[in-house]
């Protein structure tokens, strides 16, 4: 890359999966990062999520695919129980609900943004604890001010906060800004190991809802997860308690099993509650500052595809800067142009999950329960059910592997850190 090297400082709203990831591929093109976390520290724990497709060639050329695969979940199987937590079905293959090749890894989403922060600790300025407040832009710099400390200057800001981008709310317009209600919502938080599960999952189907409870080792916690139908509606963003009972209004009278898991809601050390959404914007950049992941394409925590988007973003992006030796616009507008295709595909694949996932009338429950019944006596009933699922992972494989990724292997400079601004 000739020339001396643009819009040099840049700071990341957000220290989950798309922030790190994206500091990581701006060091390694010689960006000085700065990553600013509203929390106190990383966020430890959270659900498990996918890495398909382009993402962990995204993760190969990062060079972290060999830890990534270590603290894989190793999930050995699923069980479908009844309210009363009798099983029913036992499936041995992980991979046929998940839909996943094997080429796929499970993970974390605690243990991938670890591994993304221990990557690029050392050559980015991590600053927790702290949010921005305001931005003013001119053609020249970006001003931000915190909700802590005095006002720095910086050329670029990225926005990957997520779902609920506190830096999208500053700087875009509302009329370009959609978020759109997928008619459900979700909770998740931990919970005592009351099924004794060691690398199991176990799945808990009903008419508009259903509840996931899963644990990657045999120790004492477990995850659950609580998906129900419901309008959109003011659920309280930080009000944990009005979100809590929401789940408990909806779960309350589902049976002993699902009771005695939902007790848990009250003491759980985490948890986690949205409703299920897409982002949508006309333009996921304005003047210099540009959305990445969840805050500028969430697809929904129904496509498992959030995470491979915010990995193969955050690799686009700063690519594409590298690439235009830190023309910002040239980089946003080729950025936004290669990620349309791949958000569509996604976003569509949520949409097209959510379909199946839970069931909309008794009718379609009552099929959905008693063929398993059925085809669980069957012999070979591993291969059956990947016959009957076949469409669907070729929807899945299709969406994750929805774009051509750039070599920018050339744009790599020795990363000489200066000091920060």
């Amino acid at each position: 890359m000739s020339g001396n090297l643009k819009n040099k400082n840049i700071l990341i709203s957000g220290a989950s999966i798309a922030g790190p990831a994206l500091a990581y591929w701006l060091n390694h093109y010689g960006f000085n990062v700065t990553v600013v976390e509203r929390a106190s520290e990383l966020r430890k724990g959270g659900y498990r999520i996918d890495l398909r497709g382009v993402a962990t060639e995204v993760a190969e050329r990062m060079g972290i695919s060999d830890q990534v695969k270590e603290l894989n979940t190793a999930m050995r199987g699923s069980s479908m129980i009844t309210a009363a937590g009798k099983r029913y079905v036992d499936l041995n293959d992980p991979n046929i609900f998940g839909m996943r090749l094997d080429t796929d890894v499970e993970i974390m989403r605690g243990e991938l943004s670890g591994i993304l922060h221990n990557e690029t600790k050392d050559q980015t300025e991590y600053i927790f604890n702290n949010s921005i407040t305001d931005i003013t832009q001119t053609h020249e710099h970006v001003t931000v001010t915190f909700k802590q400390g005095e006002p720095r200057i910086f050329d670029l800001v990225v926005a990957a906060d997520g779902l609920r981008s506190n830096v999208r709310g500053l700087v875009f317009e509302k009329e370009n800004i959609t978020i759109k209600h997928l008619g459900y919502y979700v909770a998740i938080f931990t919970i005592p190991n009351h099924f004794d599960l060691d690398h199991w999952e176990l799945s808990y189907p009903a008419l508009n809802k259903l509840v996931n409870i899963y644990s990657t080792g045999e120790n004492q916690e477990a995850k659950a997860l609580f998906m129900f139908a419901a309008p959109a509606t003011d659920h309280g963003h930080r009000n944990t308690a009005r979100q809590k009972q929401m789940v408990i209004d909806q779960f309350k009278d589902e049976g002993p099993a699902i009771s005695k898991i939902l007790n848990a809601i009250h003491d759980t050390p985490d948890f986690y509650f949205d409703a299920i959404s897409q982002v949508k914007m006309n333009s996921l950049s304005t003047g210099r500052v540009v959305l990445l992941g969840d805050a500028g394409y969430c697809p929904s925590p129904a496509s498992g595809q959030g995470s491979s988007l915010a990995l193969v973003g955050a690799y686009v992006l700063a690519g594409e800067l590298a690439a235009a030796s830190g023309d910002h616009q040239r980089a946003f507008n080729n950025y936004e142009s290669q990620m349309r295709w791949f958000v569509k595909a996604n976003q569509q694949l949520g949409i097209t999950v959510l379909k199946e996932m839970v069931s909309k009338s008794n009718t379609q429950l009552w099929f959905q329960t008693t063929m398993l019944r059925i085809l669980v006596k069957l012999p070979w009933k591993e291969k059956i059910f990947k016959s009957f699922l076949k469409e669907m992972q070729q929807k899945v494989d299709e969406a994750a592997n929805a774009i051509e990724l750039r070599d920018y292997a050339r744009y790599t400079r020795h990363i000489i850190k200066s000091d920060p601004v």
